[in-house]
């Protein structure tokens, strides 16, 4: 679904067009900001129910591979999928001697398909600040899982030959801990793609890290450029443009990796810019609903409109 990427409408072309067509002469200093561009479609997904999901999985303790928090997010994760009448599966595998569980949900059918996918799973130790206990990952993995969630409430999936899959990484975040390698999960996946006769790929929206009360998201290097400008644009026109800057910043070893590697267009939504990663402070008091919300209807317009142009 190439077009995905190349053919744009509605509010991308005009996100295009305010950012592309203004010369320094036209700039008028005392004129007040444009006003955000409405939504041709409505926008139901809520940052409170999202912030809700983030409370959930906190309230089951830190989500370390092998344990049972894991597991316990991992059924709930499941349970409130197929609640919403999407399909799910499990992919299972052992690492290091831990079973490793990445799920993944979908609508639709077709020859192609959309991933938008984050981890599920917190650090087993806060090296940041006290390693011997693990990492609570309010942000640092149920923020993403949260605005997954959400979607998965709100989106009415209409494309009539795509497939949209949810994902949910298992075994991200262990990396320089006890033999771990990082985005286990996620590179297995990749790796796998198709053996279950999952159609081919044409893009990958990684959702990491997108809670912080003080967000930035800015473009992180390795991000397919065509896919980043379309979402930071979106993004400005819905009157994000404060939090979504289209600056390139850090260039991440993360859950998008594994797609790229394999040429497929993907992006990074993550605010790297968080003073709790990886400790112990990384709870939900540090998550903001308006932060999710921002980042959940910016995806909820896109995959939205990705469907129409199908």
């Amino acid at each position: 679904m190439k077009n995905v990427l190349y053919r744009l409408s509605g509010l991308l072309c005009l996100a295009l067009l305010a950012a592309c067509g203004t010369s320094h002469r036209d700039i008028t200093p005392l004129s007040p900001p444009p006003s955000p561009t409405p939504s041709p479609f409505p926008l139901t997904f809520e940052g409170e129910t999202a912030f809700g999901w983030v409370q959930r999985q906190c309230d089951l303790g830190a989500r370390v591979t092998g344990s049972e928090a894991n597991r316990q997010a991992g059924d709930m994760i499941l349970a409130e999928l197929a609640a919403q009448g999407w399909t799910t599966a499990e992919q299972t595998f052992t690492y290091q001697g831990t079973l490793v569980r990445n799920l993944l949900a979908w609508r639709g059918e077709g020859t192609s398909a959309l991933l938008v996918g984050a981890h599920y799973d917190s650090r087993r130790a806060a090296d940041m600040e006290d390693p011997s206990v693990p990492v609570m990952g309010a942000n640092d993995g149920a923020s993403g899982v949260a605005v997954l969630l959400e979607l998965a409430r709100v989106l009415d999936w209409g494309a009539p030959d795509t497939r949209l899959y949810l994902a949910f990484f298992d075994a991200e975040d262990n990396g320089r801990l006890a033999g771990w390698d990082w985005i286990v999960g996620s590179r297995y996946m990749a790796e796998h793609w198709g053996e279950a006769d999952e159609p081919p790929l044409t893009a990958m929206i990684l959702v990491d890290m997108v809670g912080d009360a003080d967000q930035q998201l800015y473009y992180e290097g390795q991000s397919d450029a065509v896919l980043r400008e379309q979402l930071w644009s979106l993004a400005g026109t819905l009157g994000y443009g404060e939090r979504f800057i289209p600056t390139p910043r850090y260039t991440l070893l993360d859950d998008h990796l594994p797609f790229l590697e394999r040429g497929i267009p993907a992006v990074d939504l993550i605010d790297f810019d968080y003073p709790y990663w990886h400790t112990t402070q990384d709870t939900p008091d540090k998550v903001s609903a308006e932060s999710l919300e921002a980042v959940g209807r910016t995806l909820e317009v896109w995959l939205e409109d990705a469907a129409l142009r199908k």
